[in-house]
């Protein structure tokens, strides 16, 4: 297995295959894709239009830059009572980015689509008290070797002590999965902030289309260099919704052992982890009991059989900075959850 630190450590690893990198590293890749797109629409513009032309444009000061992107929502439909909907075509949907109405590109929703689950487990000291980490392998066994369908891959990545373990590759045989698991004991500290910051971008590897991140964690922060808005600001930007179980969150009284910086309550772990399902696309759960967390479990592998998968084409003046998604059908009763931008 191997090691990466987060956030500490900001470099690509490619050697064997293996890949991890911190937050600082996956903002400048993400620069870099842009920069090409970017640098290749210039010299296609510099091509087809005379070169005293291009050059003049170059020298505007008031010339824009763009970069054009491809986006892919998992979008969520569910009536008032909560009922998936899943009689929808391509269009009865409406793509706005920023108010701008954007073309559909792409539309997919197949009940028999494989998944790529990518499973982020917090391995840190406080999961091992009130049995959480091993109430959760119990559940993610489960999860592994009788809810997930032959074609559904699965990914373990494991973190504590400021650091992210690629412990188990995306893979359809789960035996790798499940060893690695069985063995899986808490220590060291929680870097929670750091971890969801790099997390999404091993999600997108993963080869099916459907897509999403499993967190579970108890919410105690107190080793990450990110804040919870660097940390979602890098994470919206990945087209992986992060479905998140908040279990045994400690009690205010519980947390003064953890509590770093003196502003850790139990009530900021709840924001802060529904914030992040929220902006991706997701949903968070606060659970006490092992029965609630493998029904909670099944519903999330569930919920992934009802997406509907949809692209469009951006093209971004780069002077924006965030761009606002909203998606909309013809049913003002429908609830429908995707990723709220990037």
């Amino acid at each position: 297995m191997m090691k990466y630190a987060i956030v500490r450590r900001a470099r690509l690893d490619l050697r064997d295959g293996a890949w991890y990198f911190g937050n600082q590293a996956l903002a400048r890749i993400m620069k870099s894709k842009a920069l090409v797109v970017s640098i290749l629409a210039c010299l296609a513009a510099a091509w087809l239009v005379p070169a005293s032309s291009a050059q003049d444009k170059v020298q505007d000061p008031a010339a824009h830059e763009y970069v054009v992107r491809a986006i892919t929502l998992a979008i969520t439909v569910q009536d008032s009572k909560g009922r998936f909907v899943n009689n929808l075509t391509e269009k009865d949907f409406a793509i706005f980015e920023n108010n701008k109405k954007k073309p559909i590109t792409y539309f997919m929703h197949d009940f028999g689509a494989p998944l790529s689950l990518t499973v982020l487990l917090d391995v840190s000291g406080s999961m091992a008290l009130e049995g959480k980490l091993a109430d959760c392998k119990v559940v993610l066994r489960d999860l592994a070797a009788r809810v997930l369908r032959p074609r559904d891959e699965i990914g373990l990545l494991l973190f504590a002590d400021g650091q992210v373990e690629v412990a188990a590759k995306h893979s359809i045989n789960k035996d790798e999965f499940l060893r690695v698991l069985e063995k899986t004991e808490a220590y060291g500290q929680t870097a929670l902030n750091d971890a969801v910051a790099v997390s999404p971008e091993f999600a997108t590897r993963a080869k099916n289309e459907k897509r999403a991140l499993l967190l579970i964690t108890d919410g105690i922060e107190n080793d990450s260099q990110s804040t919870p808005e660097q940390a979602l600001e890098i994470a919206r930007r990945v087209d992986v919704p992060i479905y998140t179980i908040g279990y045994k969150i400690p009690r205010n009284e519980q947390l003064a052992a953890h509590n770093r910086s003196g502003v850790l309550t139990a009530e900021g772990i709840v924001a802060t982890l529904d914030k992040f399902s929220r902006a991706t696309g997701g949903k968070a759960w606060f659970l006490n009991e092992l029965a609630d967390l493998a029904e909670v479990v099944r519903e999330i592998k569930a919920e992934q059989a009802h997406q509907y998968i949809i692209g469009y084409t951006s093209y971004q003046d780069t002077a924006d900075l965030y761009r606002w998604i909203r998606v909309t059908t013809p049913s003002y009763k429908h609830k429908i959850r995707t990723r709220q931008g990037y």
